[in-house]
């Protein structure tokens, strides 16, 4: 049996579709009791309840399983300290657990301490596991397909794409997150006899491209509007984020731009899902949502 944290979000969810797909048995880990009899009724076998500022209830949700699956979630006013503070509190409840294969959600740009915004606590993160005496596969991502929905509505309202970079026309690698979900069941079902870091090897497109994909679906035009550095801040606290979300995304994008999230892992997993495909669901969603 595998347990499967942030069941809910779409890396989790997909990880658990694959899963069961597979015939393999799934322990959904979950805050809420009511989302955890969602997923019984998908077909996961046991439900367990858990926060991750919990260690010991993590612990006996991961009680007994051949792997496990965690991430951070990011707390959208949370710093430095408590994001830290997660991760440690993520690595003990593993640690307390005896689970001997754990595959953690990680980022481009985790091999660095610092001067990558939020994905510095991923680094934490892989680290702190890597302490438990676990076996840890770090999946690394690039940008998600699916942070274009953040921009979604000023499309649809108003036609405008804004891009967080020095440029439109960089081609940057961006993975679908039910590829990403894919790659956690691989990692799951396949543990390998030591810690390793799988980057994963997706199709790679300029924000210009992602514009226009979203222009063709919608049939409409899009302005692609490129956003001086000095912006960046007002444009996200306008989008209603708080300031210290905000400022880490300021710095993510920095980093991005820098050149300072690529890949350094032990090995590759390939994502094939087209950028197209995903944009399409996210305005379907969107169009039902209206």
């Amino acid at each position: 049996m595998y347990a499967i944290t942030g069941i809910t979000g779409h890396v989790g969810g997909a990880a658990a579709r694959t899963l069961l797909a597979a015939g393999e048995q799934v322990r959904a880990v979950v805050r809420d009791p009511a989302q955890g009899e969602a997923w019984r009724r998908a077909g996961a076998a046991e439900v367990a309840v858990a926060d991750f500022t919990d260690p010991a209830a993590l612990a006996a949700a991961l009680d007994g399983c051949r792997g496990a699956f965690v991430l951070l979630p990011t707390v959208a006013t949370g710093g430095d300290a408590e994001h830290r503070g997660l991760a440690d509190a993520i690595a003990a409840g593993v640690a307390g657990s005896g689970v001997l294969h754990v595959v953690a959600l990680s980022s481009y740009g985790a091999d660095l301490p610092d001067g990558t915004g939020p994905v510095r606590w991923l680094h934490h993160l892989e680290n702190a596991l890597r302490g438990t005496g676990a076996v840890v596969t770090a999946i690394r991502s690039p940008h998600f397909q699916e942070k274009a929905g953040d921009v979604l509505p000023a499309v649809l309202a108003d036609g405008v794409y804004p891009v967080f970079a020095s440029s439109a026309d960089v081609e940057v690698p961006m993975a679908a997150t039910r590829d990403i979900g894919a790659a956690v069941a691989a990692a799951l079902t396949d543990p390998p006899l030591t810690s390793e870091v799988v980057d994963l090897d997706t199709p790679q497109y300029t924000e210009r491209q992602v514009a226009e994909t979203l222009a063709g679906l919608l049939d409409r035009h899009v302005e692609v509007v490129v956003l001086p550095r000095p912006a960046w801040t007002d444009a996200f606290l306008g989008a209603g984020l708080p300031p210290e979300l905000a400022a880490e995304l300021v710095a993510l994008y920095e980093a991005t731009d820098r050149g300072l999230l690529v890949p350094r892992g032990d090995r590759t997993h390939p994502c094939t899902t087209p950028l197209e495909t995903t944009l399409r669901d996210l305005v379907a969603d969107a169009v039902a949502a209206a």
